[in-house]
């Protein structure tokens, strides 16, 4: 990457840098949770495979590296994890890595689902993607329900749209910690910081996990902003103590 691409023009923390081209929706008919035996014999064997190879990937190619994440192998039952959205590839391996032995399952635009190749493989490798109609909202709801019931961490990230390489924390609402809320279960943040490796080289990341953080306060509406509060000061934390520097500039226009 020339020095020219390493600048980046934003109008407003929700831009979307990464955009398909178009509107997709969810297939007539979508099963979030698979009946078929083949089907999830199937699953459990790409995720494996997936994980070693996103694992080599991962620590010799983004040269990441995790610290606290015993935390999330030692929870208890299911739990929900949010990060910071910055890397293509790298967040959709690294908390797998993170929470390995335990399978995760993740959060995800429609529009994922279509991407070339690694779209095709998604739902196998536990994507969730976001609803758009209300039977789609109920059976999302449902199987987010029973993948924290079975004992896995679902992650989200709350930011919703990708900006590789940010160095910081873009704002996020409080609605995304609804489920945690109703659920009565912990959560975590995963950070993913930059270091610096030399001139025009690619950062290191080192990915902080942090929690658990349980919800407090009286009423949902007030639970759900301790979560989301906990949760942004945790992650701002460590953005600001372990990134020190800036792959991709991103610019505010005026």
């Amino acid at each position: 990457m020339n020095k020219s691409n390493r600048i980046r023009y934003y109008e407003s923390e929700s831009d979307d840098f990464f955009q398909v081209g178009e509107e997709y929706k969810l297939e007539d008919g979508y099963e979030y949770i698979s009946k078929n035996l083949i089907y999830r014999v199937f699953s459990e064997i790409l995720y494996h495979i997936a994980l070693v190879i996103s694992s080599l990937y991962c620590r010799l190619f983004l040269h990441v590296r995790f610290e606290g994440c015993e935390k999330l192998r030692k929870q208890k039952g299911g739990f929900f994890i949010y990060g910071n959205h910055t890397q293509p590839v790298g967040d959709v391996f690294d908390p797998a890595i993170a929470c390995f032995p335990k399978r995760i399952y993740t959060v995800v635009s429609v529009a994922n689902m279509h991407l070339p190749f690694i779209g095709k493989i998604l739902r196998p490798l536990g994507a969730l993607p976001l609803p758009d109609t209300l039977s789609e909202t109920k059976k999302f709801n449902s199987a987010v329900r029973q993948r924290i019931s079975e004992g896995h961490p679902v992650m989200i990230y709350p930011e919703a749209h990708l900006w590789e390489y940010y160095s910081g924390v873009r704002r996020f609402p409080a609605s995304s910690f609804t489920y945690p809320v109703s659920l009565n279960i912990p959560v975590y943040a995963l950070t993913a910081t930059y270091q610096s490796r030399g001139k025009g080289k690619k950062p290191r990341i080192t990915v902080y996990a942090d929690g658990p953080f349980y919800a407090e306060g009286n009423g949902r509406k007030e639970q759900m902003q301790y979560l989301h509060d906990a949760v942004y000061t945790s992650m701002c934390a460590r953005v600001k103590a372990h990134t020190n520097c800036e792959y991709i500039k991103y610019v505010k226009k005026n």
